[in-house]
């Protein structure tokens, strides 16, 4: 198959003009979302309230003309509400499937660690096969798929955090920051007198997300790349301050966004600063510190970037 790299590249600064019109200084957020989503991938977003998770995810659906669900994850929430579930019609008599908010194209699944455990498990088949099954039978949710998960790294009342399994089918753990001064003034100016997402057109559909997924499939990453995604995520298994480190999954979580990074930039192969470029987001989430390491405030992101030294780069 040829890669029409430089396509897909123009295709990706299309979108991320478009979303540019109502998010202020956000370009690199942007760019991880675009990476996910040809990767075929979900993104996990951590951030304070109030700086803009939910009008990203809206304009990313807006942008590509998507079907979008928000779920908003509550403590009463049940699978049933995020899967579906089957409801007797008396005129038939017969069970009919009521879809739940997951089938969509985009899931915001907004602030995911307030709800039980149980209902957090109900994302685990959708995320990772891309189907529900209710009642024994399987449905398949409408492609392209993503879910778009947030939640609040500060407010801890009342919360249940994810566990392992759940952060493990989330391909990349972000955060959108504050604004500078400068971006803030420019927000407050766009809002000032005006909806802009609401005016926002669609700049491609769902066809031309499933090509670009198609067009990540393909492109090149030699074997000796392979080799440095595979040392690093072992080296995370090793190191004396994780207790569990990056699973086989990790590696090619980190080998797919890799591919997918190499097309935004216009180019058919992967080099080593693609994945340098990818592996605290992707990686990050994936280790579980030893108690040891978190007394002596060591994060996952230092035992990343240790990581990162120890590992030769592998010569072009």
């Amino acid at each position: 198959m040829q890669i029409q790299a430089q396509t897909f590249k123009n295709l990706c600064n299309i979108i991320e003009e478009n979303i540019n019109r109502v998010m202020i200084g956000k370009q690199n957020v942007i760019e991880f979302l675009l990476i996910a989503l040809s990767a075929g991938g979900h993104v996990l977003i951590e951030d304070v309230p109030g700086i803009g998770k939910t009008t990203l995810v809206s304009a990313l659906a807006k942008s590509l003309n998507l079907t979008f669900k928000r779920i908003q994850f509550t403590p009463d929430l049940m699978p049933s509400d995020v899967t579906g579930f089957s409801l007797f019609n008396q005129k038939t008599g017969e069970f009919e499937f009521q879809p739940g908010a997951v089938m969509s194209q985009i899931v915001l699944a907004d602030e995911i660690n307030r709800t039980s455990p149980k209902t957090q498990s109900a994302l685990l088949e959708v995320m990772q096969e891309n189907q529900v099954t209710v009642d024994g039978v399987t449905y398949k949710i409408p492609q392209p798929f993503i879910v778009l998960a947030t939640q609040n790294p500060v407010d801890h009342v009342g919360t249940y955090p994810l566990p392992e399994a759940q952060l493990d089918r989330f391909m990349l753990k972000i955060d959108l920051g504050y604004p500078t001064i400068e971006e803030e003034v420019a927000i407050l100016n766009l809002y000032s007198s005006d909806q802009p997402l609401q005016q926002l057109q669609k700049v491609a559909d769902s066809d031309d997300v499933l090509w670009m997924r198609e067009q990540a499939l393909h492109v090149h990453c030699a074997n000796s790349v392979k080799r440095y995604i595979a040392e690093l995520t072992a080296a995370t298994r090793r190191h004396p301050d994780v207790s569990l480190g990056a699973s086989p999954r990790a590696s090619n979580m980190l080998m797919q966004a890799a591919k997918s990074r190499a097309l935004i930039k216009g180019r058919d192969y992967v080099r080593p600063d693609d994945v340098q470029a990818l592996v605290i987001p992707v990686l990050s989430h994936r280790i579980t510190l030893t108690s040891e390491s978190r007394l002596k405030r060591i994060t996952n992101d230092d035992v990343i970037y240790s990581v990162l030294k120890q590992i030769p780069v592998p010569e072009r």
